[in-house]
């Protein structure tokens, strides 16, 4: 799953609460990866507090559409700090490790996007949910997942 990175890194920052510093990157961030170039124009359209607000609601508001990996129930372990540690990373401590925006930085970082792989279950899920809920961060996953091979259905 190489040349992904800079997707990773602008889901990532997609994913995070939309601060002031995520508003002046947006004209980067569009032209970096243009799988969120819907996304990056909604975003830009959009007034910063309604953005934040939307932000909110979307994902502070309930479980059922948490940027948490350990909420999706999987059979794949939620990543660790040792594990970002081992690879040269250093977490913040304002969220924990399985905090998606995380996991998406340790992919875009790596090159590695195996733990977005072990939990593409979780992140179907979740993109369906935010589907459901018709907010275009769903489209923010959408371009995630279809870098990453299908859910194998053995049984």
């Amino acid at each position: 799953m190489p040349g992904f990175e800079v997707l990773y890194q602008a889901a990532a920052l997609c994913l995070m609460y939309p601060d002031d510093d995520f508003r002046t990157r947006l004209p980067l961030l569009r032209e970096a990866a243009p799988q969120l170039r819907e996304f990056a124009d909604h975003a830009a359209l959009t007034p910063p507090r309604e953005l934040a607000a939307h932000y909110v609601e979307v994902f502070e508001a309930g479980q059922d559409r948490s940027l948490y990996l350990s909420v999706w129930r999987e059979a794949a372990p939620a990543p660790s700090e040792e594990l970002y540690r081992a690879h040269g990373l250093e977490t913040t401590g304002e969220e924990p490790p399985d905090f998606l925006p995380a996991v998406l930085e340790f992919a875009s970082r790596t090159g590695n996007a195996g733990l977005l792989a072990e939990h593409r279950d979780g992140l179907d899920q979740l993109r369906s949910k935010l589907d459901d809920f018709g907010t275009p961060y769903a489209t923010v996953l959408d371009a995630v997942c279809a870098t990453l091979p299908p859910v194998a259905t053995g049984h």
